[in-house]
């Protein structure tokens, strides 16, 4: 889900207090982990020192060393250290699928104890097996909700909230047509994660997604091409979309131009909240509309961790990751960053929390949400397709069903590839 910008411009390491070097026994574990400070500061350093100097006082015979990389960098460098044969003991990044086929990857009954793994939300463990054996353990999870300006909202008389398509196209109309706000809609199907915002209006169309039931691919389907024609003719073509088109809009660029209070409506993150709070929108949140009501899923996106299996450390990298997944460490990464919490216990302590009432809504999505499929190895390239040209399926002359065919003929062609 790669919810923040790159924060540092060079790797960070942090080490741990323990001794180095001393007796056999020693184990020095590395990990690399992505930075999900989104304003540019400290928090992603300061929640794993915080984390390595409880842990190392727990087990004295093991060091930590934690590598902070940005979301821009740290899954190339991951996969060129595995390449160099240089592979940490642990990664929290975005995909585990191709180091666990190339059997690179210890598994999580191998890591975790039992009642750790069997604490992650149903949804996230499907999607972190292969073959059903899970590899990728969840680290972070966010679901999607639409966000609209609530003094807009009241400006163009727009009496609810939107729970159809329908409902949300004569929402931007009146937005248009009854105030001066810039873009009605905010549609990012730019190279950012055209991917996710794709995917919740495909399975808002009653559609499967990317994959039918039993796994392979279903891009060019009757339902998605429909699903795309509908958004670009009722969206797209009547102005009601911007800032800029929607193959050249970022979501980061959506957000921004949200807190500015030039957009009416988006599918928002947790994340967008505090910014929307701080800059002063009053914010209005329900689930994200289906053609007729509720998706046939809601939405979820995953970010993992991993052990590899290189340097032999099995034991201690259990030992690190049983701790990780502990009730409190879980809730504070989730809290510091407006993410939902990957483990039922967690989750559960969350909602009842007065403090978190801004993520119910969020959290009550999880349980049954739809994750892209990230156990297949060639999910990279088909994600990296869909990013590049998704958008030309709904901007001026262009046909969803042809950039739909030609994006399920590409995934077809790697989805062999990945059989044999």
């Amino acid at each position: 889900m790669r919810t923040a910008a790159a924060a540092l411009a060079t790797a960070v390491t942090l080490t741990g207090c323990g001794a180095s070097g001393g007796s056999p026994d020693e184990v020095t574990l590395t990990l690399v982990a992505a930075d999900y400070d989104v304003n540019g500061g400290q928090s992603s350093k300061t929640y794993w020192a915080g984390l390595v100097e409880k842990f190392e006082a727990e087990n004295s015979h093991i060091d930590v060393e934690v590598q902070i990389e940005p979301w821009t960098d740290v899954d190339r460098k991951v996969a060129e250290l595995v390449k160099e044969g240089e592979a940490p003991d642990m990664a929290q990044i975005g995909a585990y699928a191709d180091y666990a086929a190339a059997d690179k990857l210890y598994t999580a009954d191998q890591l975790l104890s039992v009642p750790v793994q069997a604490n992650f939300l149903g949804p996230l463990v499907q999607a972190g097996e292969q073959r059903r054996v899970q590899y990728g353990l969840p680290f972070a999870a966010s679901t999607r909700l639409l966000f609209y300006n609530k003094e807009l909202f009241e400006q163009a008389g727009v009496a609810k909230a939107p729970e159809t398509w329908e409902e949300l196209r004569e929402a931007a109309e009146l937005l248009k047509s009854e105030t001066d706000v810039d873009y009605p809609f905010a549609l990012p199907l730019g190279p950012e994660e055209a991917q996710i915002e794709t995917m919740m209006w495909l399975l808002g169309g009653d559609g499967n997604g990317y994959v039918d039931p039993g796994g392979s691919y279903s891009i060019d389907t009757d339902e998605n091409t429909a699903t795309l024609d509908w958004v670009k003719s009722n969206l797209v073509a009547p102005g009601l979309t911007g800032p800029g088109t929607p193959g050249e809009l970022n979501r980061k660029a959506a957000y921004a131009a949200f807190t500015r209070g030039e957009v009416g409506m988006l599918n928002g993150h947790p994340s967008l909240m505090r910014q929307a709070e701080k800059a002063g929108i009053e914010l209005g949140k329900v689930p994200v509309p289906g053609r007729d009501g509720k998706p046939k899923a809601p939405l979820g996106v995953a970010d993992w961790i991993m052990g590899f299996k290189e340097n032999g450390n099995k034991d201690e990298i259990g030992t690190f990751l049983n701790f990780l997944f502990t009730d409190e460490n879980v809730l504070a990464f989730a809290s510091q960053n407006d993410l939902l919490p990957v483990t039922v216990s967690a989750s559960e302590a969350m909602e009842l929390n007065p403090r978190h009432k801004n993520l119910r809504e969020f959290l009550q999505e999880l349980p049954s949400a739809q994750l892209p499929p990230v156990d297949k190895t060639s999910w990279a390239l088909v994600s990296d397709d869909i990013k590049r040209n998704i958008g030309k399926a709904v901007a001026p002359g262009g046909s969803p069903a042809k950039v739909l065919d030609k994006i399920a003929q590409n995934a077809a062609l790697e989805e062999e590839k990945e059989r044999e």
